[in-house]
Formats: C-alpha cells, sequence, structure tokens
C-alpha cells in the first residue's frame, strides 16, 4: 500500500497570501510625470506581445511560489506494509487418514470423490477463510504423523494439505488418543488466547494406545478446546479398488475403479464426549454440505480481535518541486535578460 502525504503541510498557510500580492500588484501606481491628450497610441502599443510579457513573468513566479510552499511541505511517498503481531488464536487440524476414509458416500453424480478429496477441499476454504491466524496441520490413522507445524504460511501449509492421501501410513487401524496427544503438544506452550484442535474422524479408536477420553482430559488441562466430527455415513458404503498401502486405484483416465462395499460405523458418543470435556462442540457430516457448514460455523465461533504492526518507509520527494521552482525562476531571468529585456529609461 503506498501513501502520499506532506510532512509539514502549515506551510501552505502562506498561499493564502497571494491573493493580497494579486491585489497590491494590480493597484494604481504614482501619478503620472507627463500627460497625453490622448491615449490611442498606448492602445496600439498594448497589442504587441511583448506588452503582456509583464504578466507572463508574474505567472512564472507565482507557479514557482506554490512549488516552493510545496517542497518546503516537504511531500513523501510512503510504502506501508502491514504484519500480523497476535491474532489469538492457534488451531491445530486433526484429519483421519484411515482407508476408510476412501468410502465414496460423499460422491454425487456431479462428482465421484472419496471422502478424503471432500474434506481436503472444505478444509482449504477453511484455511483460505482464516488467513490471519497459526494453523496446523496433523494426519492419523494407525499412528500420527506432524503434516505442518502451526504457521502463519497458509501457502505452504496448503501445499501439504494437497500431499496427504491414504495409504502414506497404514490405515488398517484409527488412533484417536494420540492423535490428539500429538495436536495438543503443538498448542500447550505458546501464547495464544484461544487454542483450539478440530479433529475430523470417520471411525472409532480401535488402537486403544492412548485412551481419547484420556487425551481430552489432558487437553482440557492445557485449555485446548476440541471440536470433532464424524464424517460420513454409517452402514454399508461404496468403496473404490486400492493397493496394498491403501492408495486408491485409478484407470489410465483418472476415474477410479470400484471396489465392492464396506461397513462404516463411527463412534459418535466418545466423539461426544471428547468434545464435551474440552468445552467444544460435535458434529455429525454425511455429506458434502453438511461438512461445508460444519466448518463454517466453527469458522464463526472462533473470532477475535487481530493485532497488527504498520510500517511505512517514505522517500523524500520536496526536492522536484523545489527544482522545478527553481527552473520557473532561472527561466524568467534567462528571458528578461535576452529576448525581452527591458531597455533602461
Amino acid at each position: 500500500m503506498n501513501d502520499f502525504l506532506f510532512k509539514n503541510p502549515e506551510w501552505f498557510w502562506l498561499a493564502l497570501l497571494i491573493p493580497v500580492w494579486i491585489v497590491l500588484r494590480g493597484r494604481k501606481g504614482h501619478k503620472a510625470a507627463l500627460s497625453f491628450s490622448s491615449i490611442a497610441i498606448a492602445k496600439d502599443v498594448s497589442r504587441g506581445s511583448r506588452s503582456r510579457i509583464g504578466g507572463f513573468f508574474f505567472l512564472i513566479r507565482l507557479l514557482a511560489l506554490l512549488l516552493l510552499l510545496t517542497g518546503l511541505a516537504r511531500p513523501q511517498l510512503g510504502k506501508g506494509h502491514s504484519e500480523i503481531e497476535s491474532s489469538g488464536i492457534d488451531i491445530v487440524l486433526a484429519i483421519d487418514v484411515s482407508g476408510s476414509m476412501n468410502a465414496l458416500d460423499f460422491a454425487t453424480r456431479e462428482e465421484i470423490a472419496t471422502r478424503l478429496e471432500i474434506v481436503k477441499r472444505t478444509v482449504k476454504q477453511f484455511i483460505e477463510s482464516r488467513p490471519n491466524d497459526r494453523i496446523g496441520l496433523v494426519a492419523f490413522a494407525k499412528e500420527s504423523y506432524l503434516v505442518s507445524p502451526l504457521t502463519l504460511n497458509h501457502g505452504w501449509l496448503l501445499q501439504n494439505l494437497e500431499r496427504i492421501q491414504t495409504g502414506l501410513i497404514d490405515g488398517t487401524q484409527t488412533a484417536i488418543g494420540p492423535a490428539i496427544g500429538m495436536s495438543v503438544n503443538r498448542l500447550r506452550d505458546l501464547p495464544a488466547e484461544s487454542r483450539i484442535v478440530i479433529l475430523l474422524t470417520d471411525g472409532e479408536d480401535n488402537v486403544q494406545q492412548v485412551p481419547p477420553i484420556a487425551a481430552a482430559e489432558a487437553a482440557e488441562t492445557f485449555g485446548v478446546k476440541i471440536y470433532t466430527i464424524a464424517a460420513g455415513q454409517t452402514g454399508r458404503v461404496p468403496m473404490p479398488e486400492t493397493d496394498r498401502s491403501g492408495k486408491v486405484l485409478r484407470q489410465p483416465n483418472g476415474d477410479m475403479i470400484f471396489g465392492g462395499y464396506s461397513q462404516s460405523r463411527v463412534d459418535e458418543a466418545t466423539l461426544q464426549e471428547i468434545s464435551e470435556i474440552t468445552g467444544g462442540k460435535f458434529y455429525r457430516a454425511t455429506d458434502p454440505e453438511e461438512l461445508a457448514a460444519i466448518y463454517g460455523e466453527i469458522d464463526r465461533l472462533e473470532t477475535t480481535e487481530v493485532k497488527l504492526r504498520h510500517y511505512s518507509e517514505f522517500d523524500e520527494l520536496f526536492f522536484w518541486p523545489l527544482l522545478a521552482a527553481a527552473a520557473l525562476l532561472a527561466l524568467e531571468l534567462l528571458l528578461a535578460n535576452t529576448r525581452y529585456r527591458s531597455l533602461p529609461g
């Protein structure tokens, strides 16, 4: 953002004296030493261009004076920018990448996509709607891994979001407790008005390495609020064909290969208890519209004042009007001593 200002604008008050100068210049002069019976000759002389040069010189001096005042007022052009000092909210997005996230129950006639693909697109919109928050990303299945630490560099964050997919880690099981623990560890030592985790899963904790309720109680101790989202339909859901690692297989044209059906279930009771313990909220999403509405509601619930620090670097421009004023006065001096030189009386 560019800012233009005058450092010392009080010099422009002197411009109010210009009308006084004009009036004084146009006043009647001294009584004439000689009298003429007719002024016809003077009228003929006044038609010449040289007789009007006095007015031209006066205009030059007037413009030079205005430029001089402009220079004394010190015009400056500043390049300003703002940096975020504190947003008050730190967010960790914990996303389930187990094999069941390949289910196609979020697909529509217009778009055949897995649960994870729809979730990634919705999360991307959520990140873009919060440019002033530090946001981190955790992916989990049987194990958890940090995709991105808390950052304000959301461009880099979105690049890492696009890279997560099923098959990168063992997706045969889901460990919710460790995912909560890793998310809380990224938040607990940072100063913030609000620390939140948005945990999305389509299953249940079937590892029991760290009980989810115990992890939630630890989160509450550190003042971390957890919003939980149960994604996907329950019961019989369509699935694409996958390789041994759990990565979705596709035809040469990019279309997914149908792989049959699978049973889907989610532990809503545990997710609801997690959110209640930490002061968050539990949500259920069975289609893309509900999922988008949930992230939209969380976006509205978690708002705080953003503190900005503004910087400006100014370039001085006073020498340009002063240079122009000097050029005009030099032009007047040159003309007055050459082509329009006055003869001595």
